[in-house]
């Protein structure tokens, strides 16, 4: 039987399934003069490159909105904690 490739593009989209070594794991993610997406150095498709700037602009805006979602969260269970809860006992035993 013939063996797979372990690297490739299939319909465009780059696949790296090699093992990562610490070396190429850097180097994929810091590629100074390069675009704001690489080729992932394992897997299928692309990653940022934190050698743009615009990669750190989309990190923090992903940052702020996890924060955010966080903030809201606490906020709600807080409200939750707060409100009295009705209860309604059904003291009906002929069984309907």
């Amino acid at each position: 039987m013939a063996d797979k490739p372990t690297s490739g593009e299939i319909l465009g989209v780059p696949y790296n399934f090699e093992r990562p070594s610490m070396g190429r794991m850097i180097s994929s993610y810091w590629q100074p003069g390069e675009g704001m997406l690489v080729e992932k150095p394992f897997g299928v498709g692309y990653t940022l490159n934190l050698a743009n700037w615009r990669s750190w602009i989309v990190v923090l805006v992903a940052g702020a909105l996890l924060w955010q979602q966080e903030q809201g969260t606490a906020e709600q269970s807080q409200e939750t904690e707060d409100e009295p809860v009705e209860v309604i006992v059904d003291d009906d035993e002929s069984g309907d």
